[in-house]
């Protein structure tokens, strides 16, 4: 595969999608592929924004690293001024493979385009999809996506825990230059960029795991990928693959007034608009406890999200709240209030959801369940660390997911790339 990446973007070659077998030099297959297994789009790599105020960006390139969670012989990005009062201005952006820090592996960059034009103006409050663009993108290659803007916008659409360095240029658009001298800044937030998505050979279900600093990853290490949704993405594969897409937002609240939109808020675009998105994890409700909510606020969140969920014709599993000694989330009454949440959850939750993944007793302490288990605690008596991160993907039952039936099929298809006629 890594080949295949090489010859279509060194040599610009058109990409195609054959099921192993097919013959035919331009992509053509012998007949059409059953429609439930066809080649689809996926959403492949997913981040959830909320506001923040620009950092020096205007007149500038922001280069972005992010993981695709599928592969595919074509993929789109998404631009976001969700959160902007202005128009937001976009003058170059571009897509290649990700080398060591700021450079790009050499050849690898294509323009992206939009609407056939190099840049593009988005209103306030909207996303827009970049033209396709043949590149092949594969499962777990990092790639460095690249947008210069000319000003600075006023109210930034980023995700800051990004927990993934990211480069800022010296003033002028070098979106195309492989060179990385002209990054001149690193930075832990994705800026504008909110998706990529993949033109996959066989059609693929998706995972959107929605939640707070938990889902988000503190407490993993910086560039280490060992957030609980990159455990959950190496326990699935087969006909049990899917892209696990990461909607957590750091100090989010299920019931809102934390940090950004709280779940129902965001659930459009965290889930309704993402194409492949078949399933949601919720793992929420500890910011919600410290901020006095009681269980009974907490529960009914949880029936609502999940009830909305499952009326979209999708399933949702709900976890129970992981334990915490810290500060507002540790107080004798959130302690008893996350107590009998979590048991609800056990008992009464899959009633209402298609499954219960049980993460407190996942990570709690066998001697003190309502607090971490040393090995699992970050240092801060919430966050967990990497360890504890994996504990909580092997929470996870593979087999109660909805998983990619199409990738269990004998013929797996493959990506090819052929010369134009």
């Amino acid at each position: 595969m890594a080949g295949l990446v090489a010859a279509a973007a060194v040599l610009g070659l058109a990409v195609a999608l054959l099921p192993l077998g097919s013959t035919g030099a331009s992509g053509a297959e012998d007949g059409p592929s059953p429609a439930p297994c066809g080649p689809a789009w996926v959403a492949a790599w997913r981040t959830s924004p909320q506001a923040g105020q620009a950092v020096d960006l205007g007149g500038r390139t922001v280069r972005m690293l992010v993981r695709p969670q599928a592969t595919g012989s074509e993929l789109r990005i998404r631009v976001s001024n969700r959160f902007g009062t202005r128009p937001l201005r976009i003058d170059s952006a571009s897509v290649a493979e990700a080398g060591p820090g700021a450079a790009l592996v050499p050849g690898t960059a294509r323009p992206v385009l939009f609407s056939g034009a190099p840049a593009v103006v988005v209103p306030p409050g909207e996303e827009l999809a970049g033209d396709p663009l043949a590149f092949v993108a594969q499962r777990g290659t990092p790639l460095a996506i690249s947008l210069y803007l000319p000003e600075e916008p006023d109210r930034v659409t980023v995700h800051p825990v990004a927990l993934q360095t990211s480069y800022v240029s010296a003033p002028g658009d070098v979106a195309d230059s492989a060179d990385p001298g002209p990054f001149v800044r690193a930075v832990s937030s994705w800026f504008v960029l909110t998706g990529v998505d993949v033109l996959a050979p066989r059609a693929e279900n998706a995972v959107v795991l929605v939640g707070d600093s938990i889902t988000d990853g503190v407490g993993s290490d910086p560039d280490g990928n060992d957030r609980w949704s990159d455990a959950l993405a190496g326990r699935l594969t087969g006909g049990l693959a899917m892209p696990v897409l990461n909607a957590g937002i750091s100090a989010n609240q299920l019931l809102g007034g934390g940090t950004g939109e709280a779940p129902a808020a965001r659930y459009a675009a965290d889930v309704a608009s993402v194409p492949g998105a078949a399933d949601v994890v919720l793992h929420i409700g500890t910011n919600d406890l410290a901020a006095g909510r009681d269980a009974g606020e907490i529960v009914s969140g949880l029936v609502d999200y999940a009830d909305r969920v499952r009326a979209d014709g999708r399933r949702v599993f709900l976890t129970t709240i992981t334990p915490s000694t810290a500060g507002a989330h540790g107080t004798p009454f959130a302690v008893v209030q996350r107590e009998a949440v979590n048991r609800w959850i056990r008992t009464e939750g899959p009633a209402h959801a298609d499954g219960v993944f049980d993460f407190a007793a996942a990570v709690a302490d066998p001697a003190d369940p309502a607090r971490l288990a040393p090995a699992f605690d970050a240092g801060d008596g919430l966050h967990l660390s990497a360890a504890g991160y994996r504990a909580l993907a092997a929470a996870v039952d593979p087999t109660r997911l909805t998983g990619s039936p199409c990738l269990a099929v004998g013929d797996a298809a493959k990506v090819l790339v052929s010369a134009p006629r």
